[in-house]
This record gives C-alpha cells, structure tokens and sequence, in this order.
C-alpha cells in the first residue's frame, strides 16, 4: 500500500464526533461494582449529521426499503453485538474479584478499564481523518482493530486463570492492563462503526443505526456477563442445567475468551475480504462524508468548553454525580461480599429490559419542553433517597441469608429496589439528554452534544473509582482473640491471624461514605441545583459557538 494512500482531510467540517456509547450502564453497573447503577452511557443520533453529494434528480426515486439492505443492517447489528463481548467481560471482572476477596483500593484500580469509552472523543477526530483510502476509511481501522481484540482475547484466555489465582492474591494491575487495551480497542472500534454506519446504509434507512447500536451492545453485553457469569457458575449449572452435579461451571473464562478471540479472527478476516465501502446498491443514494482537520476539531472543542456558559454547565456536570457515587459504584460487590450469588445479580438484568426500554419513552414527554432540567431536579432527591435505601438493603442482606441461599421474597426486593431507582435514573437521564439537543449549536450539533455527552459520563466514572478507593480506609476493624494486635493495615491483619485472631470489621467504610455522598448530593442539590436550572433562562446566542465554519 502506498504511502500516498494515507489521507489526513485538512478541509471541511468533520462528520460525526463520537463522544460515548452505550454499553449498557444499568444492571450491569450494580453488577460490576465499577460504576453499579449509574448513567447510561450516550451516543448521539445520526440524524442530521451527514449530508448527500450533489444535486439529486427531480424526480421521484425509489425507495429501498429494509429488505434492500438486510444485509448491512445484520452486519452493523453484528459488529455491535461484538462491541458488547469485551464491555460484558470487563463488567464481570469485579464480581469475580472481590468473590475472591481483593480488596476495595484495587477494585478502585481495575475501574479505570471502563473509563475508555468516556474518554474516546479525544482519538475520535484520528479516526474519523486518518485512514488508507484503498482499503476503506472505516475499515482501515475497523479490521486491524478487531484482529487486536480477538489477538488479546486469545493471549488472556492463557494468561487470566494465572492472573486471577497468582500467588498473594489476584494479579489486578496486569489484569487491568490488558482489561484496559480490550475497553479502549471496543471503544475504538465503536467509533469506526458508527461512522460506516452513516454510509453503509442509505439515507432512508440510516435511522436502523441506532437500533443496531443499541440493540447489539445489549445483546453484546449480555452474552459477556449476564451469560457467561451464569454458565460459570457451578451452583447455576448443577441447579438448572445439569443431571449430576461437578465443581465446576460449563464454560471457565479462559474458554470464554478463547471462543470469542476466534469469533473475532474470523469474522474480521470475512469483512475485510468480502465486504466494500460505499459500495452501490439499488435505489441507495450515495453519502458523501464530510471531514475536518483534527487540530481544527480540537480547537472547535476547547473554543467551545471556553464559552462561560457551557464552562458552567460543564463543571455542574462533573460534580452532579458525587451524591450518588459510594451506593453506584459499591452496592453490587457489597451484596455479593454479603453472599448473594453474582450470577443471580447478572440475571436481574433480564427483567429490567421492558422497564428500561419503556422509560425514556414515558419521560421524554415531560422533558419535551424548555425546562427540561426541571426534572432532573426533580428526580435528583428521590435518587438520593433511593441510594439510602440500597444501603440499608446491604445491611439487611446477611440476616436474610439461609442455609439454601436467600428466599424468594429478598429477590423480588431487590428487583423492586432496582426498578425504583430506574425511575429516577432515567428521570435525569433523558432530562439531561434533551436539555444537550436544546441548546447544542446546529451549526455543529454532532461535536457540540458529543462533548456534553463526553462530560456526563466523566462525571460518573470519576466519582465512582474514588468511592471505591475510599472504602478501605474508612472501614474500622478490630483484631479479636489475639491480645495486644491490631488491623489497621495487612501487615497488621496477617500478624493477627498468625497470634489466632480474627479481624472484625467495626464500621463499615460503605454505610460511612453512603452517608457522607448522600449529604454531599443535598448541598449539591440545594447551591448548585437552581444554578443548573438557572441556565435553561439563558438565550441561544448564550451557547452559540461564534468560530469560523469555512
């Protein structure tokens, strides 16, 4: 291949900055434990972000329809579910962990793997400019992306069961590694989909994308956690699936991922061979992409965040989450530290689904107004009190606890607990959201919400790895049976084992920080709440980015 064929596109506006996306933040965060039950990730919508080459013909032309392009729309739908694999994998990771007792500090660590599709609108615009115009502007980072994820796949399907059983505990910074590399990859490769999604579908169809996105990192995701965390569970399979009981699950980890990497070989080796960019098609109009220079796109960035009111917002963004971050981001692992089976939290998700589809359709109809953030307001304090709730459902979990595992009625609690939050969740999700379409500039809406949405999310990871570092040392402990020792640290904790004692926990650092991140989330809501509001008075030219469009 030439080195003429690597194009930079210095003119122009740029097609679609891809911010974040939505690997399915819901069950899966009270599952994980890195951000249990926090936002949703955003992506925003094709609509509008493209635009057709030429003058078209007056006349009428005929419409494609699905059946047209089935094709396509599988192959989106499946490159999507394969986006979802590593999400689902990564998500599991934590409840594996601390059922092997790491410690909080390092689940803290291990966090930062699902901080990569927060953060992609900063290599978004080498995506979207770099690439071989002989082999595809998608697929020239579509196929060297997916053969990395199925080759990292295959190495940790040799190296994960070492890692997880190493000597002094679970190897967790190479875990993190290596977890990290497969998030940043996905989050990579979500973002060449996208843009080959605007194109490889005609304009009248393109509106599938989105379905394709959503409906196949869901899938994605549930095969990567909710299924395979119950096929290997050996409980689940000896319970449901099998005859006679073995110690052991269907499927290990390490088969897990060997069988996706292979899935992910394959299917890279038939796309890059079989399947051609913008390739005609009967009826399908042609899209021609527009691009910016990516220094231009990071100067249209930082003018953007320089503006005061979008600074404003931007900061109240960043902090909005604090009051909620100790019960998102611990509750999944303190049930499952309490005993609760984690492939029993993974399948809670099953009946969310209807729930969490129907929501935004039901809220979006009070938030269609200006004053969008005054349901976000609204739902900020009930939030709040739902957090409280989940605590003291962490605190009643091991006194329902029976010889047989936990009775039906503690399940249908924690599904009716899960639910109620899902109200106010999705109450300031979609809020949020239509505020973003409200006031983004339309003269750049595609950069403009990405960067919101860039934002949003930040706000919940960070507050989340904080929590779940801080929990350690707001824990109290206390050595018991061995006089004169104490459990202040592991050197102290394994001195007191050692004289025949037993660390006790006194105070829980989790119920401290529910409470500190509750009281938080008043003040918040209380100084900084009206403040947000205040900002839907502000006039559209107040968040007109004024930068020249040449």
């Amino acid at each position: 291949m030439e080195p003429s064929d690597l194009i930079t596109h210095k003119n122009g506006r740029q097609r679609k900055l891809v911010g974040a996306s939505h690997p399915r933040e819901n069950m899966r965060n009270m599952d994980s434990g890195e951000t249990s039950t926090s936002e949703p990730d955003i992506e925003e919508g094709a609509e509008g972000l493209i635009k057709g080459s030429g003058s078209e013909s007056r006349r009428p032309r005929a419409q494609p329809g699905i059946r047209g392009e089935l094709g396509n729309v599988l192959l989106l739908l499946f490159l999507y579910v394969l986006q979802g694999i590593p999400l689902g994998l990564a998500g599991s990771i934590p409840l594996i962990l601390r059922s092997k007792g790491v410690s909080y500090k390092h689940q803290a660590f291990f966090s930062f793997v699902f901080w990569p599709f927060s953060l992609k609108l900063l290599w978004a615009p080498l995506v979207d400019a770099l690439y071989f115009s002989r082999f595809g502007r998608r697929k020239s980072w579509l196929v060297p992306t997916q053969y990395l994820l199925g080759l990292f796949m295959l190495y940790l399907s040799v190296r994960v069961d070492s890692l997880l059983q190493s000597e002094g505990g679970a190897n967790v910074v190479t875990l993190t590694a290596l977890f990290f590399m497969l998030t940043f990859l996905a989050a990579t490769q979500d973002i060449a989909v996208d843009g080959w999604a605007l194109t490889m579908l005609s304009r009248e169809n393109v509106g599938y994308a989105s379905t394709c996105n959503s409906v196949g990192q869901t899938a994605g995701y549930f095969l990567g956690n909710v299924l395979f965390l119950a096929l290997e569970s050996a409980d689940f399979c000896n319970k449901y699936l099998r005859i006679e009981p073995k110690a052991t699950g269907i499927v290990t980890l390490s088969d897990f991922l060997c069988f996706w990497g292979m899935v992910f070989l394959f299917s890279t080796t038939l796309v890059a061979i079989f399947k051609r960019e913008n390739e005609p098609g009967k009826g399908k109009r042609k899209v021609q992409e527009e691009t910016q220079g990516v220094m231009e796109t990071y100067k249209l960035l930082f003018s953007i965040v320089m503006m005061p009111t979008v600074f404003t917002f931007c900061a109240l963004l960043l902090t909005a989450k604090i009051g909620f971050s100790a019960v998102d981001a611990v509750t999944g692992l303190k049930l499952v530290e309490a005993g609760v089976p984690k492939e029993q939290l993974a399948l809670l998700a099953v009946p969310m689904v209807p729930l969490q589809i129907l929501l935004p359709l039901v809220i979006s109809k009070y938030t269609a107004g200006p004053r969008p953030l005054d349901i976000f307001y609204k739902a900020f304090p009930f939030r709040l009190l739902i957090g409280l709730e989940f605590a003291l459902l962490v605190w009643w979990t091991p006194s329902v606890k029976q010889e047989g595992g936990f009775p039906v009625y503690y399940y249908v609690i924690v599904l009716l607990s899960y639910a109620l939050h899902q109200v106010s969740l999705y109450s300031m999700y979609v809020a949020c959201m239509a505020f973003h379409a409200k006031v983004s500039d339309p003269v750049i809406g595609g950069t403009y919400m990405t960067l919101l949405n860039t934002v949003t999310n930040l706000g919940g990871n960070w507050p989340s790895t904080v929590a779940l570092w801080m929990v350690d040392p707001l824990t109290s402990k206390e050595c018991r049976g061995a006089v004169g020792q104490s459990c202040g640290s592991p050197e102290e904790a394994w001195l007191c084992v050692k004289e025949g004692g037993a660390c006790v926990v006194t105070l829980d650092g989790y119920y401290v920080e529910s409470v500190v991140c509750v009281v938080i989330g008043v003040v918040w809501w209380l100084w900084f709440g009206k403040k947000l509001r205040s900002l839907q008075q502000q006039s559209p030219a107040a968040w007109r980015c004024r930068v020249d469009q040449r």
